[in-house]
């Protein structure tokens, strides 16, 4: 199988504590320069991730809000692929003493306990929202939408089938993400459940992880259990 693009999570996975190893950005220069695409998968809002990360650019296609909005940094648009929940809801999820919020396009996030809180929250404004943890972070979107539909969105666009994508990810909410890849790569650092769902567990931690992994596209492609459907 020839994988024609690699698709990686931002925390945990390319960064450690928000900021990208040299190392790891020379190895993401090395994988464009085979001719494959850079995808960049994460829960952050965009505008953080511009502040944070100024090298985006490498990316051909940037899936930010755990799947809500799709981002190209060649042309610098953003669209908006899944609607944000109601005013409302914010304004329930502070009633019930939840102040750490931060509000994106689409995704409204905090941390834990709170997850309580904006179940409740949903189930008395009857709304179509779901609950998705990441390492001790609670994101709320609605129904269905995850890094998998969103990145599905951003390949659709790319004219390319997610059979020829390798995925590499750390955290609850990149199960689908792996899943739905021709590989699905852990780094080192992931959680034991999210190995358990990879194809491929790698030796290096976070962007040595991805580095690894990237030796291995470039280098050592066949040796990359892949999937067929």
């Amino acid at each position: 199988m020839y994988f024609m693009a690699l698709a990686t999570d931002y925390d945990g996975t390319l960064a450690d504590h928000g900021t990208v190893r040299p190392e790891t950005l020379e190895s993401l220069k090395k994988l464009k320069e085979t001719g494959r695409k850079l995808l960049l998968v994460t829960g952050r809002e965009l505008q953080d991730l511009k502040r944070v990360f100024p090298q985006m650019h490498l990316f051909d296609k940037v899936v930010a809000e755990n799947g809500a909005v799709l981002y190209s940094p060649d042309t610098d648009e953003e669209k908006v692929i899944a609607p944000a929940p109601p005013p409302g809801f914010v304004a329930r999820l502070r009633q019930k003493g939840v102040d750490n919020i931060s509000v994106g396009r689409s995704i409204v996030a905090t941390w834990e306990p709170h997850q309580a809180a904006a179940l409740e929250a949903i189930n008395e404004l009857g709304l179509e929202l779901e609950i998705i943890f990441n390492k001790g972070a609670v994101m709320v979107l609605p129904t269905g939408v995850n890094k998998a539909t969103g990145l599905k969105s951003a390949l659709k666009e790319m004219q390319l089938s997610m059979l020829n994508v390798v995925a590499v990810g750390d955290a609850e909410n990149d199960h689908a993400l792996l899943r739905m890849c021709g590989c699905g790569a852990a780094v080192a650092n992931a959680l034991p459940a999210l190995k358990d769902t990879a194809d491929l567990v790698l030796e290096g931690e976070r962007g040595t992880g991805v580095e690894e992994l990237i030796a291995h596209v470039i280098e050592r492609e066949y040796t990359l259990v892949g999937r067929t459907k």
